[in-house]
């Protein structure tokens, strides 16, 4: 990224404005995830169990699987400044609705389909950003910028988590304090809009005099379009074995996440205030080992033999964790999902690798999109399935025994599959 390009954009008065709307939107997405992470895991006033953790799962992951896409097809018809706008409004008055039930103690359905609600027109706040970019930054400038606002974006998300972070401190954990941490969200999320607002008129397009295929059928063309690079994916023998790994991978992984959260929350410690440090902290720390090494994974080069979906590390993955595990004490335990976490990004990269190696360009774009719904969809089940048999401390040696025996006999399916492909001649 060069300075003086960056430096030519940064003059762009309706790139700053366009700039503005996304870092406010995205320091607003990081308190309102830490408030809603408070107060379905972390509140002193409410046992939290399985099945709430997956309820938050389900809100956090779904609408984004089932919106992804076909958000562009709506976001081509309309006008993206308007998107830009009421976007954050409704969700500023929904997360006024969210703050007033969590004031009465609230947390049952109509909690978390109002928090589904929020999350999920996010999808389209994000992609009217991307689609509006074009429109105010020159084109041999894009790629700087779209880097720029995108890196920066997730940053700013960062430090709204630790801006939320502090004002749980401020007004404490109990639901009265997460409360008020929801109304600054409601109005950070206002500020959003006002920013949004800058920008003139019609710049951002669509230009709609031009003719353009009906919703309806544009909408069609989407599920045709998933449902074609499905059945290329399923007939392509690479490809299906790697989005078969990462799918068996997620639903155990996911098995073994929700069984942390509750560990953390009822078994490792009875004071949720201090779980919720402790939690912070263990994730801080493994957060940043596992960027970093997969930031060395990546810059050594991601495995380019087809089929291969790292499983022998999968394998020895589930040992690490059967060996950390079954004691069930804090220590060995984060050590243990910190090497289930670093084999989560190997893993999720061989098969990245396998897909752009294996599938034709042209079905490409689809291939993803189905792998993008998959790889939430799959955690999402592991969350719900987990939740009808977990106790609430998270304490189940039958569970890790059993987690653990899938990783090795999958590891060894998996092994088997790509050796056989390995000897199919390939055909191009």
């Amino acid at each position: 990224m060069r300075a003086s390009e960056l430096r030519a954009i940064l003059r762009g008065r309706d790139f700053r404005r366009l700039y503005g709307t996304r870092l406010t939107s995205q320091l607003t997405d990081g308190v309102f995830q830490v408030a809603l992470a408070g107060y379905v895991f972390f509140s002193p006033e409410r046992q939290t169990t399985a099945g709430k953790a997956a309820a938050a799962f389900a809100v956090t992951l779904l609408p984004y699987s089932a919106l992804g896409p076909f958000a562009g097809v709506l976001i081509d018809r309309w006008r993206r400044r308007r998107i830009l706008i009421w976007t954050p409004v409704v969700r500023a008055l929904l997360t006024v609705l969210v703050a007033a039930l969590v004031a009465a103690g609230q947390d049952g359905a109509v909690f978390f389909v109002t928090v589904l609600v929020v999350l999920g027109v996010n999808r389209f706040f994000l992609a009217a950003l991307s689609a509006a970019l074009p429109h105010v930054v020159r084109r041999e400038h894009l790629v700087t910028a779209n880097a720029f606002a995108v890196t920066s974006g997730t940053v700013i998300a960062f430090a709204g988590a630790g801006l939320g972070y502090l004002m749980r401190r401020v007004f404490g954990p109990h639901d009265d304090g997460t409360a008020l941490i929801l109304l600054g969200a409601a109005a950070l999320w206002v500020a959003a809009a006002l920013v949004a607002a800058l920008l003139p008129r019609g710049l951002l397009g669509p230009h709609l005099d031009r003719a353009a295929p009906h919703t309806r059928e544009a909408l069609g063309n989407v599920l045709h379009g998933l449902a074609d690079g499905a059945r290329h994916m399923v007939a392509n023998g690479p490809a299906a074995l790697a989005l078969a790994a990462i799918s068996v991978h997620r639903f155990l992984y996911g098995i073994v996440l929700i069984m942390t959260l509750l560990l953390c929350r009822n078994h490792f410690t009875t004071d949720p205030g201090r779980g919720h440090g402790r939690v912070r902290g263990h994730a801080g720390r493994v957060g940043r080992r596992v960027l970093r090494r997969r930031a060395d994974h990546a810059a050594g080069g991601a495995p380019r033999r087809q089929g291969r979906v790292d499983h022998p590390a999968a394998g020895g993955g589930g040992a690490a964790l059967l060996a950390l595990g079954l004691p069930f004490a804090q220590g060995p335990w984060v050590v243990g999902a910190f090497l289930l976490g670093v084999v989560s990004q190997g893993v999720k990269l061989c098969v990245d690798t396998t897909l752009q190696e294996s599938i034709e360009d042209a079905y490409r774009g689809r291939v993803f999109a189905v792998y993008d719904m998959l790889f939430n969809a799959a955690f999402a089940a592991a969350a719900a399935v987990a939740a009808t048999w977990l106790p609430a401390d998270g304490v189940s040696h039958a569970t890790l025994i059993t987690v653990v025996a899938a990783y090795l006999v999958a590891a060894a399916a998996f092994r088997a599959g790509a050796v056989r492909l390995s000897r199919v001649p390939t055909t191009t």
